[in-house]
């Protein structure tokens, strides 16, 4: 049975599945949503490529989640690291709590927002004086269990960058204030967008994103037809488009909990994993997240496939997407990054590209 993805009370959003051009983009998206250890995605590109469109086009077909009701931070009823404390300590005291479904929450972060709108703040004086924890969640409350989506990350104060990388990392966020100290989960997929022609964002913050995606205009005439009208029957009749689209979009949706339950099983073996870590070596990648999320995203990328054993197929398909921004730059080198790794991919794993 169909169940029906649109909401009369709910402003359309463009469908996921009718977006066509941006198979990269669309791919690393889906891969966090199955595994958000992944670490996130940047996606660097054109202006009026589509960015901001599809990333709410993925958040809007994604299934609904249980949460604690009336929880600031869409606590998980169940497990404990997905929870605030105080939920913690009544579900340990023997309290029998709500729950309710929501949808997966996209939490927009402004270019101008201060370090409090971001992690939250503690009233001081409330602490004091009534000496209780008065905390005022900020966005990183609000995205636990969503999307947490950067605009124009290039332009972001790199302390701030560093603040919401560590938290997506750790999956919890603290705040302390004269000696007061709060924390509580910060479980979301960063998600962090700009134009490079803007600036760059410095290469340590870069290699914090897992996943890095490289779109570009489109060129072909014909697709690009397609994509203006494809939008301009969406602005005309967005309800009849999302109809077109519905069972597409059900498919898909179908697919991400598929691969989000089967990815415990998956598997990948010794050898490809020493594998891996030989293009990681022999392309001069710094540290070892380049292995780490190469690895993650293969296995997500075969749970995606419907398989619990990773192929070498399978990490061909996401490796450029996982090692191209941790390279060094070399000015004089005309190679694109992502074929510089598809090649050393195929002189380690003996496949002609």
């Amino acid at each position: 049975m169909i169940v029906s993805l649109m909401n009369s009370t709910a402003r359309p959003i463009f469908p996921f599945t009718a977006i066509v051009g941006q198979e990269e983009m669309k791919l690393a998206l889906a891969l966090n949503v199955i595994d958000p250890k992944i670490g996130g995605v940047i996606i660097m590109g054109d202006r009026g490529t589509g960015k901001s469109t599809t990333i709410r086009a993925i958040t809007d077909i994604l299934p609904e989640i249980e949460v604690v009701k009336d929880d600031p931070f869409n606590s998980h009823p169940v497990d404990s690291e997905l929870m605030s404390e105080e939920i913690r300590l009544k579900i340990e005291s023997g309290f029998t709590l709500d729950t309710v479904s929501k949808k997966v929450i996209m939490v927009d972060l402004p270019l101008g927002a201060t370090e409090d709108r971001v992690c939250g703040t503690i009233d001081i004086e409330k602490a004091l004086t009534d000496g209780v924890k008065a905390f005022e969640p900020g966005l990183l409350a609000r995205a636990n269990r969503g999307i947490l989506y950067v605009d124009e990350v290039n332009l972001l104060d790199d302390h701030l960058v560093d603040v919401l990388l560590d938290s997506a990392a750790s999956g919890w966020n603290t705040v302390e204030r004269e000696g007061i100290s709060i924390r509580h989960p910060a479980r979301f997929v960063l998600v962090g967008s700009g134009n490079p022609e803007e600036g760059e964002l410095r290469p340590q913050l870069l290699d914090r994103f897992g996943m890095h995606s490289e779109i570009k205009t489109v060129k072909d005439p014909e697709l690009r037809v397609q994509i203006v009208e494809q939008r301009s029957d969406f602005d005309k009749d967005p309800l009849a488009a999302l109809s077109r689209y519905e069972t597409q979009q059900q498919e898909f949706r179908n697919k991400l909990v598929k691969a989000q339950e089967i990815l415990p099983k998956v598997n990948i073996s010794y050898d490809l994993r020493v594998k891996i870590s030989k293009v990681c070596s022999e392309l001069d990648v710094d540290g070892l997240r380049g292995d780490i999320v190469t690895n993650r995203a293969s296995k997500a990328y075969a749970a995606y496939n419907g398989r619990t054993e990773v192929l070498s197929t399978d990490i061909k398909a996401i490796i450029s997407m996982c090692l191209r921004h941790r390279l060094r730059k070399d000015p004089l080198e005309v190679i694109d990054s992502g074929e510089k790794v598809q090649k050393t991919f195929g002189k380690i794993f003996g496949e002609s590209l």
